[in-house]
């Protein structure tokens, strides 16, 4: 066997060596969130305030709009390949809730086994009103648009 024969089998192999599933499975994974260490969460107890939370965990990933004290630390991996449809492989949620005296009240911890598959509802609400025929609904618009934020029909 010639050299160049024997070295283009020794690089086949290794790149089917390096090419391994569990490798190429990570390659499609993205991993999103700022979720902290488990020593770190383990320093929040029960009457840390949040500055202490601030100082230990950072700044959380939301806060709930309408509930100023409920802090959520998340993070997601999700395999993505090519055109099939995104799979959530993994979730860890870590939500924090304060009193009123801005104290850590309760810590939680939540997986992907935790949530809940919402369907959607099909039906439809019928809209009252002019229905909008061919040409307005795909003509109406002409002549509306100025890109220079301009009133309509002034000149430049």
């Amino acid at each position: 066997m010639s050299t160049n024969k024997m070295f283009s089998v020794i690089a086949f192999i290794g790149v089917l060596s390096a090419c391994s599933a569990a490798q190429q499975n990570e390659w499609f994974v993205s991993h999103t969130g700022n979720m902290p260490t488990k020593e770190r969460i383990n320093r929040i107890e029960v009457g840390s305030s949040k500055d202490d939370v601030i100082g230990i965990l950072g700044m959380p990933s939301s806060v709930n709009v309408l509930d100023e004290n409920s802090w959520v630390y998340m993070s997601t991996d999700v395999k993505k390949v090519a055109f099939m449809t995104p799979k959530e492989e993994n979730r860890e949620i870590l939500r924090i809730t304060f009193n009123e005296a801005d104290e850590v009240k309760n810590i939680e911890h939540l997986s992907l086994a935790d949530g809940k598959n919402i369907v959607p509802e099909k039906d439809k609400t019928e809209v009252k009103g002019q229905r909008a025929g061919f040409f307005r609904k795909y003509f109406g618009g002409v002549g509306q648009y100025n890109p220079f934020g301009g009133k309509s029909g002034s000149k430049l």
